[in-house]
């Protein structure tokens, strides 16, 4: 998928495929529904299955019941929230994190109304201990005053241990399969290491999955 095309929620709001976006959103509210969470950690098994598409467009959906939303790319290994938005990385969570700027000044905004991303930054040679620190929990803590929701996008679970960290720093926690590709032991071992990492994991978004030939939808189910 081109990066231009990746906004699917925001290019086409009355598609199939944003209608499935909206279907997410209204799923994971109703599983939230005894709790107030505002922050949520989203994350794949592997590489390559859908998760920066998913929490970019579940971010758009969220924005457009006029909320205030803040996309947090954590992914500092391989970024790439920022090109989903058509912006650049020259400042992020890392220059947050050692204290270059104020989140107020990594912010960015973008096209879509309420809604603002902090890209990752320049590429840290130690992308787990700083996702790891007290400065990190700060800048969670942060975010939540200033925006109604905060969405993380983070590595794969099974490369790194990034995700691991975040998801007990989140208080609800997406796994992103895709359909045909994601190996359901794959599958099993991402949810272990997330419940192992004591998140509240609210649910798995099967991507890519073909119900007619000319269209991709995405789903949400809980576990």
């Amino acid at each position: 998928m081109k990066r231009n095309q990746m906004l699917v929620t925001h290019l086409n709001p009355k598609s199939p495929v944003a209608e499935q976006y909206r279907t997410i959103r209204t799923n994971i509210q109703f599983a939230s529904i005894n709790e107030q969470i505002q922050t949520y950690m989203v994350t794949s098994p592997m590489a390559g299955e859908g998760k920066t598409t998913t929490i970019t467009n579940l971010a758009v959906v969220m924005a457009q019941q006029e909320k205030k939303v803040l996309i947090i790319d954590a992914d500092t290994r391989k970024p790439s929230v920022h090109y989903a938005f058509q912006r650049n990385n020259i400042k992020g969570v890392t220059n947050v994190l050692t204290g270059q700027l104020s989140l107020k000044g990594a912010v960015i905004p973008t096209a879509v109304p309420n809604l603002d991303i902090l890209a990752s930054g320049p590429i840290p040679p130690n992308p787990s201990e700083l996702l790891a620190s007290p400065q990190m929990e700060q800048l969670l803590k942060e975010a939540c005053r200033h925006y109604d929701i905060v969405l993380v996008d983070t590595p794969p679970v099974l490369i790194v241990s990034d995700a691991q960290i975040m998801a007990n720093r989140c208080q609800g926690s997406i796994l992103v399969v895709n359909s045909g590709k994601t190996e359901s032991d794959s599958a099993n071992q991402a949810k272990d290491a997330l419940i192992h990492a004591k998140a509240k994991l609210l649910g798995v978004v099967l991507n890519r999955k073909n119900k007619r030939r000319d269209k991709t939808f995405y789903y949400y189910g809980r576990q």
